[in-house]
């Protein structure tokens, strides 16, 4: 100390702590107020900014008022700067960490506003956080006097090294940003793999895909083997697809008929059950002389891959009733089977012995 503590440096630096907690403490109700209207808007961007501000501004408010206190007390010009310094920092830091949460959160709300579905793509919300925070700290030491210069060369020289030792956790972060960026894969796609996992893609991060199967199990998938293989999706260019289902008549059955029927059915369907498309016209395609039947194809429209056992659940118990309303046969395979004893002795035709 540059002079000794008096009673009225104590009272200007418990007063101007004193505020900032009163101000810390006004701003926290402020913003819990600001949260509840932001709740009643459309547009997400706002209630991540203030859910930000809810932690921040109060701290700032805590460190103003003890950075008064420091300056109100008769503290010798080193003490004076560190702390000024310890005090500036943490107002960085914790800015950098609230600048991070909140480009994040936009980040993560554009990503679900592009692909429409409730799941999102984090690792462009992780790049953007750890950019964020990166910046923020380097700002740090920047204002503590310590130069940058050399740390960056330092991080330069050391990236080949780095590079090497996480060269799979690098291919597949590459991986993920190509496959979001070139958009051949985005979460809520219906994706199957030639390895045969299948399902709807629950998010993208820096590592791996999650893909959530049907039965609700999840299949955690490198971003690099996603990228590698061949794959089939369901969801693009869209959504709607057609499902075929295969059904045979007896060869005594007027074809004609069967072909009315079997649309009339599918049409009925169509209309009235849940995840079908009303305007896709169904169609009939025979196609086989079978052993005992002719065999055709029902091609059905379904809004999204998950939709066609439903659909086809619902088509083939109406067009079995139809059928068997209006007397239409669905044979069923027959084979002739001939049983001989053991003890039978087969006596040849004379005419294969001659050949014989």
């Amino acid at each position: 100390m540059t002079r000794g503590l008096t009673l009225d440096d104590a009272v200007l630096a418990g007063i101007s702590t004193a505020a900032g907690l009163a101000a810390a403490l006004v701003l926290r109700v402020l913003l819990r107020w600001l949260a509840k209207q932001a709740l009643k808007t459309q547009w997400g961007g706002d209630d991540i900014i203030v859910d930000v501000l809810r932690t921040v501004a109060p701290w700032g408010a805590i460190a103003g008022g003890l950075a008064g206190a420091a300056a109100a007390l008769p503290l010798n010009r080193p003490v004076g700067q560190a702390v000024n310094h310890v005090l500036t920092a943490s107002v960085i830091l914790a800015a950098s960490f609230a600048a991070a949460r909140v480009v994040g959160g936009l980040v993560r709300t554009v990503a679900q506003s592009r692909s429409g579905v409730a799941g999102s793509a984090t690792i462009f919300v992780n790049i953007t956080r750890i950019a964020v925070q990166a910046m923020g700290f380097l700002i740090i030491l920047q204002t503590l006097g310590i130069s940058i210069a050399p740390l960056i060369t330092a991080l330069g020289v050391g990236g080949l090294a780095i590079a090497l030792a996480l060269k799979d956790t690098l291919a597949n972060l590459f991986a993920g940003v190509h496959i979001l960026v070139s958009k051949t894969v985005q979460p809520g796609d219906y994706i199957r793999l030639s390895s045969g996992e299948e399902g709807y893609v629950v998010d993208i991060n820096w590592r791996n895909t999650v893909v959530e199967q049907l039965n609700n199990n999840r299949v955690i998938i490198p971003n690099a083997k996603l990228a590698g293989t061949n794959m089939t999706n369901f969801s693009r260019p869209e959504q709607k697809l057609s499902v075929t289902v295969q059904v045979g008549v007896g060869y005594e059955s007027d074809l004609e008929h069967v072909e009315r029927i079997t649309i009339d059915v599918a049409e009925h369907v169509m209309r009235e059950v849940s995840g079908a498309v009303p305007d896709h016209d169904p169609a009939v395609r025979f196609h086989t002389f079978g052993d005992s039947r002719i065999g055709f194809t029902v091609i059905l429209g379904v809004g999204e891959f998950s939709d066609k056992y439903r659909i086809k659940h619902e088509f083939i118990k109406r067009l079995h009733q139809r059928y068997r309303a209006e007397g239409i046969r669905i044979p069923a395979p027959e084979r002739t089977v001939s049983l001989r004893r053991d003890d039978e002795v087969v006596i040849p035709h004379p005419r294969a012995e001659m050949h014989s």
